[in-house]
């Protein structure tokens, strides 16, 4: 199942991946519908633990990119979502499994975070904004796993998206503070994880940033115009 998502590669812009949803074909649309319910169909309980990660983030990527399609043209996807004052539609329950409903939400907050204990994660599942690391060209498997999450971080972190320094001022994608515990118990431990993934020249500069560390997200969606 894994090359149905081949076709998405056609829509991205390259260096920061951003996606062109207006070009979206009616045929590619109607394959990733058919894709999304391949994987609702599929019983996850017979995967192996290793199957079941990359079928989660396949999962959480389709539903998200199938989202923003059905609703297009909007702004963010933070417009989206059933309830009244809702921000977003994560914790809609879009996805039926195993005859259960899931949202967004439970598959990224209450299966991947905690069953897999890997910040990488939050480089490989997508929220369709601009500030969010890359939306992968190719769906995760076993194979590929930890290549493409290394790749997502390596990127994220070297791009000014993720981190920003600027006359000595750390500016950090908001992700790193909402999801702190994620990288480490606290500042300290989450400059060592950047400082992991950074070129030489950020690595430098993060290994002698002093002062605190401030915070910037942008929800606009993550479009190729």
């Amino acid at each position: 199942m894994a090359n149905n998502l081949k076709f998405l590669s056609s829509y991205h812009s390259g260096a920061t991946n951003l996606f062109s949803y207006s070009r979206v074909s009616k045929k590619d649309l109607n394959q990733l519908k058919g894709y999304i319910n391949e994987l609702v169909n599929l019983d996850p309980n017979t995967l192996t633990r290793a199957q079941q990660k990359a079928y989660w983030i396949n999962l959480y990527n389709a539903k998200t990119v199938d989202l923003i399609l059905d609703n297009y043209p909007v702004k963010s996807i933070t417009k989206l979502g059933k309830g009244f004052f809702s921000f977003g539609p994560w914790d809609d329950k879009t996805l039926t499994i195993n005859n259960k409903e899931l949202s967004l939400n439970d598959i990224e907050h209450r299966i991947l975070r905690p069953i897999y204990n890997d910040a990488r994660i939050h480089y490989a599942v997508n929220c369709a904004s601009y500030s969010y690391p890359n939306l992968a060209a190719q769906a995760y498997t076993v194979e590929n796993m930890d290549q493409l999450l290394d790749k997502g971080a390596e990127h994220y972190i070297n791009h000014p998206r993720g981190v920003s320094i600027k006359n000595n001022k750390l500016t950090l994608s908001s992700i790193y503070s909402w999801y702190q515990i994620d990288f480490g118990e606290d500042e300290k431990a989450l400059i060592k994880h950047l400082t992991d993934y950074a070129k030489p020249g950020l690595k430098a500069a993060l290994d002698v940033i002093k002062g605190k560390i401030e915070y910037d997200y942008n929800w606009d969606l993550n479009e190729l115009k």
